[in-house]
């Protein structure tokens, strides 16, 4: 790619503005300690810089910094995942490190038939009201959350609950081999249905953290719990709080606002790691970023136009230049670690291919000097929506803008600052850059469902593809693991060859992380942020 590409331009500028930020960070921290940034309303270093009275002499604190803001906390809506990130709350089952299965608020448990689980609620575990968890608390909250969630009651597909003290029986309405894991899901977390408190602002969980006051799309404020009962947390305090403008989370890293910033821009990482107070994790994670098509288009329905927008993006590119190396090319929706990663290569960038399928699909060049694609008399003008919560994702969207611009295709990028709710309640937008953990379980179904199912959480781009449906329906029922990786394998080669999507990359997580902050590490699920155990120097 051209050193003059926008993108490019636009990553130099970025670069500057941080080494600028660090030197003047650098001046301030000389002069006079932490200061409050310049209107992004991070206030004071969370840590020495604050007073006794505010926090206790002598009490430990820290501060994360995320990328997305939450309007609620409630789990069975909050699509950021808040209140679980935050130790607020906690699921059934979890992921460890390795991404198995693990006992969280059940110990055990076991099938007893096609359609029945019975699990077993850990004894003396307390909310943070002091009420007792049992199986009825987790029954009341777990139909609280499949009423208000149509992806949690897709997933785990329920037909009834039973409850009798610590011991919790699900029957399902249809055989589902993988529900333990679908109990990973923050949706499934478990609050106290009966607590006073409002659950959109404060739910009140069973974790390490309780809510201390709640900011919609700017912070949550946390205390310890001193009854949680895996060990009282190391920290007093804690505050979660977002901020989608990637410069401004990197000021605060610098300025040593935040201990921990999620999803720093990708060009700033070698200068942060210049910094001595501050480590970067780049982590391989399980996310994928990746083109929706909106299938009610009726120019993204012809499978040649897909195509040609497919063969117009350049994943090396993107890599190396807006990833910094710090990413991977994807062959469709899972990560190469994956057992049921698909077998077949990888779509390659050919824009003379490109040109071809749009020639075939009636897409000509216009007689002026443009060079623009028309049908019909009308241009070939596409509305991409993208969003700045991942700031790589709109220098993708200027790439691909680029590309498209020499197949003679119009691209219009709008960014929007919810992309869930915009995909969701509107039809106007043809592409649609967005970027998912697709097996934050460890198993393909979770993104197959989502996605392609009627009642899938991500299904913004209406795809209604029998074959991949049919397949998805037999994956559901089917128990042996060999089998299910076969079935996904299979889905993914119907995915590749109809394209609703185009996958782009595997990006690694960019996360700063304060020197003073100790045992703490990101995990690849990206669920549990803050920890009982994550202390400060």
């Amino acid at each position: 790619m051209s050193k003059n590409h926008p993108a490019l331009r636009l990553g130099q500028w970025t670069v500057m503005i941080s080494m600028l930020f660090m030197l003047l960070a650098g001046c301030a921290a000389q002069s006079s300690g932490p200061q409050a940034s310049d209107g992004q309303g991070f206030g004071q270093s969370s840590g020495a810089g604050e007073s006794a009275e505010e926090t206790g002499a002598g009490a430990k604190s820290l501060t994360l910094l995320f990328n997305f803001a939450a309007s609620s906390l409630d789990p069975a809506s909050d699509k950021k995942f808040i209140s679980i990130r935050a130790g607020v709350t906690e699921t059934l089952v979890k992921l460890d490190e390795k991404l198995g299965l693990q006992p969280w608020l059940a110990t055990k448990w076991e099938q007893t038939d096609a359609k029945t689980w019975v699990f077993t609620i850990r004894d003396q575990v307390t909310f943070h009201d002091g009420s007792k968890l049992d199986a009825a608390a987790v029954k009341a909250s777990l139909e609280r959350g499949i009423a208000q969630s149509k992806s949690l009651a897709a997933a785990l597909k329920v037909e009834s609950i039973q409850a009798d003290g610590q011991t919790l029986i699900v029957q399902t309405k249809e055989p589902n081999p993988v529900f333990p894991s679908e109990l990973v899901y923050p949706f499934a977390a478990v609050i106290n249905v009966k607590a006073q408190a409002a659950v959109s602002d404060a739910p009140v969980g069973t974790g390490p953290f309780a809510v201390k006051a709640f900011t919609p799309d700017a912070e949550v404020q946390l205390k310890r719990y001193d009854g949680y009962w895996n060990g009282a947390a190391k920290l007093a305090e804690a505050t979660f709080k977002f901020n989608s403008d990637a410069n401004a989370r990197l000021l605060a890293l610098q300025s040593e606002e935040a201990d921990i910033v999620y999803h720093l821009p990708y060009e700033s990482l070698s200068v942060v790691q210049s910094q001595p107070s501050v480590k970067v994790e780049s982590v391989s994670s399980l996310r994928n970023h990746f083109l929706i098509y909106n299938m009610q288009q009726p120019h993204l329905q012809d499978l040649r136009v897909r195509q040609a927008v497919d063969a117009l993006i350049d994943r090396n590119s993107i890599v190396q230049n807006i990833m910094q190396g710090h990413a991977t090319v994807a062959v469709g929706p899972f990560h190469p670690q994956f057992s049921f990663h698909p077998q077949s290569e990888g779509a390659v960038y050919d824009p003379a291919k490109a040109k071809g399928l749009l020639a075939m699909a009636g897409w000509t060049a216009d007689s002026g000097a443009t060079g623009k694609l028309t049908k019909g008399g009308q241009p070939l003008t596409l509305k991409l929506v993208t969003y700045q919560g991942r700031p790589e994702l709109p220098l993708i969207a200027q790439l691909i803008q680029a590309e498209a611009a020499k197949a003679g295709i119009g691209i219009e990028i709008q960014m929007v600052e919810n992309p869930d709710e915009y995909l969701a309640e509107k039809t106007d937008w043809d592409l649609a850059l967005y970027s998912s953990l697709t097996a934050p379980r460890g198993d393909a179904g979770y993104f197959l469902n989502s996605a392609y199912m009627p009642e899938g959480a991500l299904t913004y781009g209406k795809a209604n593809l029998p074959e991949l449906t049919r397949l998805i329906e037999q994956l559901n029922i089917t128990v042996d693991l060999a089998k299910r990786d076969e079935l996904a394998r299979q889905a993914v080669e119907v995915i590749q060859t109809q394209l609703p999507q185009s996958f782009i990359v595997h990006p690694n997580m960019g996360i700063g992380v304060n020197q003073r902050v100790i045992n703490w590490k990101p995990g690849l699920e990206e669920y549990y942020l803050l920890t009982n155990t994550m202390d400060v120097k």
